[in-house]
């Protein structure tokens, strides 16, 4: 399912997608998200697996470039430079050359993280991952991406990722955690290529 060009080209690829869709996400505010779903007998689970969903999105614009419509058309790289609140992210996939890559990639699910998110990470952790682009970077933004567009309704569970680790998310409707501490705070969001969840702590895998 990755046509990426090398594992770490995709897990870069699939991090700068899931800052896409968080961008998405949190412009999910008005038409795109639950008013087709909506009927009577409509259950919150149908409900998440429709459209985004998360206290974040309400952030999201009704128009323009980042909103969902507008990212829906765009590969997660475009879409994710179309989002300020990752900025932090795009940067790091800038820094590992791996825009391109992750614009054709296909059928991937990333757990994006917020500029708030890394700018929770020390400082020292921080810098010393983008000062390494082919190493520490590439570790830690590969293992925020998953084969397969996962939907709310499939998230729950153990994922491997393309750094070769697993990450665990609980939760169900519109409450998830991944990894015991890192919330979903806009999820669901769709870019051309890609599922993207936005979270609010940097995934770190197990050395």
């Amino acid at each position: 399912m990755f046509r990426l060009l090398s594992p770490r080209r995709a897990a870069v690829a699939g991090v700068l997608g899931l800052a896409l869709l968080g961008a998405a996400c949190s412009g999910n505010g008005s038409d795109t998200s639950g008013s087709q779903t909506a009927a009577p007998s409509t259950t919150a689970s149908s409900m998440t697996a429709s459209g985004p969903f998360g206290a974040a999105c309400s952030a999201v614009p009704a128009s323009g470039a980042g909103s969902l419509d507008a990212l829906a058309q765009d590969p997660v790289a475009t879409a994710a430079s179309n989002t300020p609140q990752l900025s932090t992210l795009v940067t790091a996939v800038k820094k590992a050359d791996l825009v391109d890559t992750l614009n054709s990639a296909q059928g991937i699910t990333v757990f994006a993280p917020t500029n708030d998110a890394f700018s929770a990470l020390p400082k020292p952790t921080l810098d010393k991952a983008l000062g390494d682009p082919n190493g520490l970077l590439t570790t830690v933004l590969t293992y925020h991406v998953v084969q397969g567009q996962l939907t709310p309704d499939q998230l729950a569970g153990s994922h491997k990722t393309l750094q070769g680790g697993t990450i665990q998310v609980t939760g169900s409707g519109q409450d998830f955690t991944v990894n015991g501490n890192s919330r979903v705070v806009c999820g669901n969001i769709k870019t051309a290529n890609a599922t993207v969840y936005l979270i609010d702590q940097v995934l770190l895998p197990k050395s």
